[in-house]
């Protein structure tokens, strides 16, 4: 079971991938690297750190705030 404090941590690191999914601070920016766009490297590495993040929380925290309900009778 988690304590209160993990799943504030993981409910934060979800809103930061969130909100820097979107490189907004790249938008006008021209810049290129190994022949892409950086933006396309900025999702390709925001891809890949989500895919850990996500599996970090299935391992960890699965089912988080989810608890079985006892029958009364």
């Amino acid at each position: 079971m988690t304590s209160r404090a993990e799943a504030v941590g993981w409910a934060v690191g979800a809103l930061v991938l969130v909100a820097l999914a979107v490189p907004w601070f790249m938008w006008g920016s021209d810049a290129v690297a190994a022949g892409l766009p950086v933006w396309v490297w900025w999702h390709v590495g925001w891809l890949c750190l989500a895919s850990l993040f996500f599996w970090a929380f299935t391992r960890r925290a699965w089912g988080l705030g989810i608890e079985e309900v006892s029958t009364r009778g």
